[in-house]
């Protein structure tokens, strides 16, 4: 994500680089670039025409310690605000009521029914709220059938009525049908358009009006740039919404609709989705989302989304196992597994400080794992336990079965039991000994 506005915030602060100490000259040849690439990621002129201002403002009225070259503080007072830009500090949904009920809205192709089976997943999975998803978009073709195959799929109740065409009535229904299952919090899926007409925006204010919803969200696509602005600003003019949601953050973002948002119409975001599955939607983390930005990484999301994969107590186990040299293509399997759930590598890899930029023009393909995982898959239960078995009879069949070649098989099992072999090491101290008994030069 981002990624074009990286390139060309790190090109901007290159022209500070050997500069001996700030001055006006060189910070306003660096802010042109800086104001240049801000436009062209599509945000709003005059948000980054303020935006640059306040920055040479403080540049130039900041002291350059001894420690600190003149483009690491210009690179620090960006990242101070565009934090600010972005509202400063993660903002949560409203969940005071019982029920909570939360009403989406936004444009047709927003990705507005996909984003309410992932907040539906979130508020069940993370915040343990028992959910009802509200099919209440009555006029777009399949939209009650997609939303139910959602639900299906996060284990989520759906509530939809047959034959019924009043989105006011649904909803309204759906509320109290929520308070007699004792349900905790209601998500309202509303219809979009394809542009902003008084029809649409007539409809969901009646819906508002209705059910009073303690939460309402605006969801947009994030490529949209621009355009995404001022849909926001045309809604939000008519609802008074708490926030925004950003979609398809994973995709080939500009980056002006995140940049912008905030400062145009005075609304936090608060979600960002940021892939296909379900599991894929974030809080928005303004300070780190600069981090990642000016390339400096996301460390924090990054551990965050691995201890929601990794149990604890399974990891103690398994470390038993990697010592005793138990440690099996189960084991393997199983930890490939949790890290797909973690979410895109590539965007994984964009959380490494420094990597975003190393990996920027590689083609990460998501389906690498599939030939591991169908090599696995080939293999019998004993043989996964105990890999010392894999004779050249075996491996051809598992090579045969899995739909690679012997090579790909040999490469995995040379691969298994290289890692297999560092990871006991690691974990008996054999390492640390090595390290001790390295000679020093003197």
């Amino acid at each position: 994500m981002f990624e074009n506005l990286s390139d060309k915030l790190d090109r901007a602060f290159k022209l500070l680089k050997g500069q001996g100490q700030i001055s006006e000259i060189n910070v306003a040849e660096t802010l042109k670039e800086v104001r240049k690439a801000l436009l062209d990621a599509d945000v709003n002129y005059k948000v980054a025409k303020q935006f640059t201002d306040t920055v040479k403002e403080k540049a130039l009225g900041r002291d350059v310690l001894l420690s600190v070259s003149p483009g690491q503080l210009m690179v620090k007072i960006t990242q101070e605000e565009l934090t600010a830009l972005m509202g400063g500090q993660a903002t949560d949904i409203n969940l005071k009521s019982n029920p909570s009920v939360i009403l989406m809205s936004g444009l047709q192709g927003s990705g507005k029914t996909t984003l309410s089976g992932k907040l539906a997943n979130f508020l069940k999975t993370k915040r343990n709220r028992s959910v009802l998803l509200v099919a209440c978009d009555v006029y777009r073709p399949a939209a009650i059938d997609q939303i139910k195959v959602l639900g299906d799929q996060i284990g989520v109740e759906v509530y939809s009525e047959v034959g019924n065409n009043n989105p006011v009535q649904i909803a309204q229904n759906a509320v109290a049908y929520a308070k007699s299952k004792g349900l905790n919090t209601v998500i309202v899926d509303t219809a979009g358009r394809l542009a902003v007409d008084e029809q649409m925006m007539d409809e969901i204010s009646r819906v508002k009006d209705a059910i009073n919803p303690d939460e309402i969200l605006f969801v947009v696509d994030a490529m949209t740039g621009q355009d995404a602005v001022n849909t926001a600003k045309a809604f939000n003019d008519r609802l008074n919404f708490d926030g925004v949601v950003l979609t398809k953050l994973d995709g080939d973002t500009r980056g002006g609709a995140a940049l912008s948002i905030k400062s145009v119409v005075n609304k936090p975001i608060k979600f960002v989705g940021t892939g296909e599955k379900m599991e894929a939607l974030d809080v928005f983390y303004p300070e780190r989302m600069a981090d990642r930005i000016l390339g400096m990484g996301d460390i924090v999301s990054l551990v965050e989304r691995a201890q929601e994969q990794f149990d604890s107590k399974q990891a103690a186990e398994l470390q038993k196992k990697i010592a005793k040299n138990q440690f099996n293509f189960n084991d393997f399997l199983g930890q490939l597994q949790q890290i797909k759930k973690m979410g895109n590598i590539k965007d994984l890899m964009g959380m490494i400080p420094g990597m975003g930029k190393m990996v920027k023009d590689i083609d990460v393909d998501e389906n690498s794992f599939k030939s591991i995982e169908a090599i696995i898959h080939s293999m019998t239960q004993e043989e996964r336990e105990r890999p010392e078995v894999l004779n050249g009879g075996r491996r051809k069949r598992i090579a045969s079965g899995s739909g690679t070649s012997i090579q790909d098989v040999n490469r995995l099992i040379k691969q298994f039991e290289d890692m297999r072999k560092m990871m006991k090491m690691f974990t008996t101290g054999q390492a640390q000994k090595m390290m001790r008994n390295m000679p020093t030069r003197r």
